[in-house]
């Protein structure tokens, strides 16, 4: 088992960055795919991006792509996502997720644990 804590979201204008941690505690950090996923009010939570265990594969939602950007450190057993030309409706509760899974996915289904979320908010 894995327990998951989000940081670093918060208020920023349009065309802003925030950079997300999640910091990863329990079971080897580094034996789990690792995905970011989001949720705004009234919405679907959405997959936004996610990485292999070793952070070499990449995936992303088309929305996002160019703009942000998913690594991990498997020494300090944390996972980020840096957000760059941040937009409106970008804004959302951001969730990180640990799948056992070798295989990485874009589907939450696929994700076992998740942390308990950091809000983002975009102003126009």
């Amino acid at each position: 088992q894995v327990q998951l804590v989000e940081s670093g979201g918060g208020l920023v204008q349009a065309g802003g960055s925030l950079r997300l941690s999640c910091a990863a505690s329990g079971r080897t950090f580094s034996s789990y795919v690792m995905g970011w996923f989001r949720q705004a009010p009234g919405k679907e939570r959405e997959f936004v991006a996610a990485n292999d265990r070793n952070g070499l594969l990449k995936y992303y939602t088309d929305s996002v792509k160019g703009r942000f950007a998913i690594s991990r450190d498997n020494a300090k057993n944390t996972l980020y996502l840096q957000m760059n030309s941040l937009k409106p409706e970008d804004t959302a509760v951001y969730y990180c997720a640990a799948g056992a899974s070798s295989v990485v996915f874009t589907s939450k289904a696929q994700y076992d644990y998740w942390g308990q979320g950091t809000q983002v908010t975009v102003s126009s």
